[in-house]
């Protein structure tokens, strides 16, 4: 039978892994000053494989081009928030947060988003 040292030492042991396990990192993305309706130019927190943008009524994501922590998404036309985040990461998971960046975005402000890294 279990002592109930050994019981309390695996309980704290579960604990503590799965509150490891579900802590992480805030992805936050500044859209940097320089943007404008036609260009986002943005800077995460985290380094990144990939960075896709989808605009407002759009089914489709739109790559950034770019890489780490810098991306940048250019159009001919304005492009219309709020604008959905995907994001590779580098172990090849990806993310996705359906609001990320607001409709009315400004230019050298930070958003937090709802994805942990």
């Amino acid at each position: 039978m279990a002592s109930s040292f050994s019981i309390l030492l695996a309980v704290v042991t579960l604990v503590a892994l799965l509150a490891v396990g579900s802590c992480g990192t805030d992805f936050t993305v500044h859209v940097e000053k320089g943007s404008c309706p036609t260009k986002l130019s943005l800077v995460t927190n985290v380094e990144v494989s990939e960075v896709e943008i989808r605009e407002k009524g759009s089914n489709d994501f739109l790559e950034c081009k770019g890489s780490g922590t810098k991306w940048t998404l250019e159009s001919k036309e304005p492009l219309k928030g709020p604008f959905a985040v995907r994001l590779t990461l580098k172990n090849g998971g990806y993310r996705v947060d359906d609001a990320a960046i607001p409709e009315e975005w400004k230019a050298d402000s930070v958003y937090k988003t709802k994805i942990q890294v």
